[in-house]
């Protein structure tokens, strides 16, 4: 099995989960849409260390299952359930074909950007569609197509070549005692819609940012709603087999 890249990166993406942007507008927008998690099946399809996971299955989802490539993160993941007991399964590699049709909901944070290629895009599209009973949505956070530089959140983002698709998007994480790079993928909407809708998926929505209460007004804020570094989509999994 190949290590991946974010196999030592757990405890910074713990890190990360804490920075004011994500706290105060990627989870109050993403939590909305969500929506009451009460009696939900949840897939977060690249989980990472568990963030999202944690939050639904306090919250109340039915189950929450969390599936990810990296044995780094699914090790963080399962030794904090171990402690926390939230009731969460964590996966590493595939969707047993078990669970396929199983969940009412897949959510997918800042993974889709991570394909290299339009079928490696297309088939964590179909992974997403599989899992999904009939009707169930699918949630995503695709880098934005309007990639800025975003120093004062923790982070930057910059293209390293011209704007194409599956051309590499550098991003530097920089926040607290952490430098370190990643690089991940630009994929345009209509790219991430055509994706989308091979895989069995219909009714696209794109949806904005939206700040907490506790950020509401304060301007440091203001530039990232502006430009968001992050689009958020919703999709529904058409009734229709593929």
């Amino acid at each position: 099995m190949s290590e991946s890249p974010f196999d030592a990166l757990a405890a910074m993406y713990e890190e990360f989960s804490e920075l004011p942007f994500r706290q105060q507008l990627e989870f109050p927008s993403v939590l909305a849409l969500v929506g009451p998690p009460q009696g939900l099946r949840i897939l977060d399809l690249g989980c990472g260390s568990g963030v999202y996971c944690r939050y639904l299955a306090a919250n109340g989802a039915d189950t929450v299952t969390g599936l990810d490539r990296s044995a780094g993160m699914i090790d963080y993941a399962r030794r904090r359930e171990g402690h926390e007991c939230f009731g969460i399964r964590y996966l590493q590699d595939d969707l047993p074909p078990a669970l396929a049709g199983t969940f009412d909901l897949v959510l997918s944070v800042y993974v889709l950007p991570y394909a290299t290629t339009y079928d490696e895009l297309l088939a964590l599209c179909r992974t997403a569609a599989d899992a999904l009973r009939p009707g169930g949505r699918f949630l995503t956070l695709p880098i934005h197509p309007d990639p800025d530089h975003y120093t004062r959140y923790g982070f930057r983002m910059y293209q390293e070549s011209s704007r194409e698709d599956g051309a590499p998007v550098g991003l530097d994480l920089r926040f607290g005692s952490h430098d370190a790079h990643l690089t991940a993928r630009y994929w345009s909407a209509p790219t991430l819609e055509r994706a989308l809708t091979e895989a069995g998926f219909q009714q696209h929505r794109w949806h904005a940012h939206r700040t907490s209460r506790h950020a509401a007004g304060d301007p440091f804020y203001q530039p990232y709603l502006d430009a968001p570094h992050a689009a958020i989509v919703e999709t529904v999994r058409g009734a229709e087999q593929r």
